[in-house]
């Protein structure tokens, strides 16, 4: 098997509020769906309710969200127990830069977002910190230390 792209798909609990949540930390709205399809470019309700699939983006890289289905959720409210939790996704997001952790860390900050990990230079040669979106799931923010 030659994997050619991933894109993982996260359960929320409203994929607006997702969206929302993305963009405040940088990403791009990609694309919104409803029971009545499609819907326009940036929105986030229409006669057919609001969207239950949509994605966002940032670079080359894209993340689907999903309402309610396609994978489990953090418990409420969002928690961290460690390394060994296993109530939501965890994914590790890749920066170009050890000061791209830190201005990412910064951003998290000023907007609110949990922060579960400070920016921390590891032993295994990365400076990393992690975040919590607001239904659990971790998102380990690294770049390589380059040493």
């Amino acid at each position: 098997m030659k994997v050619s792209a991933i894109t993982p798909i996260l359960n929320v609990s409203s994929v607006a509020a997702s969206i929302q949540w993305f963009e405040s930390l940088g990403w791009s709205h990609g694309f919104t769906w409803n029971a009545g399809g499609m819907m326009k470019p940036g929105e986030m309700l229409n006669e057919r309710g609001e969207p239950t699939f949509g994605s966002v983006c940032s670079g080359e890289m894209q993340l689907f969200l999903c309402k309610d289905g396609q994978g489990l959720r953090g418990g409420k409210p969002a928690r961290f127990d460690g390394d060994d939790d296993t109530g939501a996704m965890w994914l590790s997001l890749w920066l170009g830069s050890p000061a791209d952790v830190d201005e990412a860390h910064a951003r998290a900050v000023a907007q609110g977002v949990t922060v579960l990990w400070p920016p921390t230079d590891e032993p295994w040669g990365v400076r990393e910190c992690r975040i919590m979106h607001p239904d659990g799931h971790v998102f380990r923010l690294s770049s390589g230390l380059g040493e």
